[in-house]
């Protein structure tokens, strides 16, 4: 049985993956909690307990200006990878935003029944 921390949010933010600096995939936000997301990607070359960085925009905000955090690999499926915000610097006040962003513009949980069902949901 799983156990959360943190309550999960149904989510869809499209963001850019990157390592080292450099952007090497894209994914999407499927999920998300004050510790972390579950991003959709076929990015399949990150290691557990690698930090990468993820870089996102509000869709619905003036302006372009991106977020970026970072963030380690927790798990990896074939369906994308579970990261956590926890133990690594960060602005608070930017993950806050994202989860209140994604809570606000939140899907219901039936929106993604294939992925639901892939991870035994």
């Amino acid at each position: 049985m799983e156990h959360r921390l943190s309550k999960r949010i149904p989510a869809k933010l499209e963001l850019l993956i990157y390592k080292r600096g450099m952007p090497v995939a894209t994914g999407q936000v499927r999920d998300a909690s004050k510790r972390g997301l579950f991003i959709a990607t076929g990015y399949s070359n990150a290691q557990l307990n690698q930090t990468l960085e993820i870089e996102f925009r509000f869709p619905d905000r003036q302006g372009r200006q991106f977020r970026r955090l970072k963030a380690h690999v927790v798990r990896k499926s074939d369906h994308g990878l579970g990261v956590d915000f926890d133990g690594i610097e960060n602005d608070t006040f930017t993950i806050s935003s994202l989860v209140q962003w994604l809570n606000k513009h939140r899907l219901p949980e039936a929106h993604y029944p294939e992925w639901q069902s892939a991870l035994g949901r």
